[in-house]
């Protein structure tokens, strides 16, 4: 319970390295200056961050669709926040799937020649599009973004219809891997804000709270990453959000939490968290 009398908020955090990466290295996704948890902490309530490396508004999709620890946290949501995007509008002028294939190569020195290769062919091919194709391509679209970070806003308020939903605007970098290279950023929020408003989605504009942080060399020296300040200047501003989209205690009491109590087969489309149950093994039952 929170000191005006709100239900301490569970808030489930979709999202991309920048929600566990820390000034030198990756952590634990229960680390506490990490800013979900800055933000939960915040708030006196919890978070269960679901996030990978490299993830785009379409990797948080399939978690959404596939990956039984989302659907547990689900369950049990009070505010989703989905902190993918930023990966979407960087440069990516190798095929994402090249990248992603290098970890099973073998043997390992075939693999180090490879992702070194794959590196310094990005920076350079990075650097190429944004003189002769105005940082074309990106990591998806601006359009396929949004299109993925709807599916996951409609899924989980199917469950938790009355979970507020707060986006993250991408953020600036100054990474080497990517040539420096963010030609495209500019594009992508102005979707994502276009999105936002029309759903009633809360945005926290990343980019004003982490930019001298990054650019200045303060965060990581990776140039896209986070130090400690910038995951509690973001972890604050996703509290203060949130907490502007919170019911407020009913007749003056406490609020009372709306659980769960099952999980509804529904009648959405096929393979879909609304999905009807499947009475297969192969096919595993979805929330």
């Amino acid at each position: 319970m929170t000191p005006d009398g709100r239900v301490a908020p569970h808030l489930l955090v979709l999202g991309d390295s920048l929600a566990f990466h820390g000034p030198r290295t990756a952590h634990p996704a229960d680390e506490p200056r990490l800013w979900p948890h800055v933000a939960a902490a915040a708030l006196g309530g919890t978070a269960d961050l679901h996030a990978g490396l490299g993830w785009t508004a379409r990797h948080a999709w399939s978690a959404v669709r596939t990956d039984p620890r989302v659907w547990a946290s689900v369950r049990h949501t009070d505010v989703l926040v989905l902190g993918v995007g930023g990966m979407d509008s960087l440069p990516s002028p190798l095929p994402t799937a090249l990248r992603e294939l290098i970890p099973v190569l073998r043997p390992a020195g075939l693999r180090a020649r490879v992702r070194a290769g794959y590196r310094a062919g990005h920076a350079a091919a990075a650097t190429a599009g944004a003189r002769w194709a105005g940082g074309w391509p990106t990591a998806l679209s601006a359009a396929e973004t949004v299109r993925c970070l709807e599916q996951c806003r409609v899924a989980v308020t199917a469950l938790r219809p009355h979970a507020p939903v707060v986006l993250l605007l991408p953020p600036v970098h100054r990474s080497p891997l990517y040539g420096g290279v963010h030609r495209r950023r500019s594009g992508h929020v102005a979707a994502l804000r276009a999105w936002a408003a029309g759903h009633g989605v809360v945005t926290v504009e990343a980019a004003g709270l982490v930019a001298e942080h990054v650019l200045t060399g303060h965060g990581n020296p990776d140039g896209i990453h986070w130090g400690w300040p910038g995951h509690r200047a973001v972890g604050e501003a996703v509290a203060a959000a949130v907490a502007g989209e919170l019911p407020a205690p009913r007749g003056g009491g406490p609020a009372v939490r709306e659980e769960q109590p099952a999980i509804p087969t529904g009648s959405g489309t096929p393979g879909g968290p609304q999905a009807r149950s499947q009475r297969s093994e192969e096919t595993p039952v979805r929330p």
